[in-house]
């Protein structure tokens, strides 16, 4: 069921293709000194300190989060198939999606039984689920 396609304009299909291109070439971003620390996660961290050549961007440090590694601004915040995800935790939530251009993501704390049932729902109504239940 996941053969489901959102209704895009081609202006908007172009920048889709084009920001899906740059997510795969894009570095990932880590924080300053992550291999160092178990306690530092790598997750991005904005690099403050006065003597930080990270901070300073040197060639031989990592590349800084920036401006320059964003999206085309139409297409951002979009799933890469073209659809607005939608947290749902219930079938009353379902209800409310426009499955032209949303697709739902179900909620972490939702169980497998209302989890099925939503899938199914979701199927019925002709709704793209992006986190379905493997079987």
């Amino acid at each position: 069921m996941n053969s489901i396609k959102p209704t895009l304009d081609r202006k908007a299909k172009r920048l889709l293709k084009i920001k899906n291109r740059q997510a795969r070439k894009r570095v990932e971003f880590r924080r300053q000194e992550w291999f160092r620390y178990k306690k530092f996660g790598e997750e991005w961290r904005k690099p403050r300190g006065k003597h930080s050549k990270l901070r300073e961007h040197l060639d031989w440090r990592p590349p800084v989060v920036d401006a320059g590694y964003r999206g085309p601004a139409a297409v951002r915040g979009l799933h890469p198939s073209g659809f607005r995800e939608v947290l749902v935790h219930n079938l009353r939530e379902l209800e409310s999606i426009d499955n032209t251009t949303e697709a739902c993501r179900i909620a972490s704390s939702v169980g497998s039984r209302k989890r099925s049932e939503i899938e199914s729902r979701a199927e019925e109504l002709g709704i793209r689920v992006l986190n379905r239940s493997v079987q």
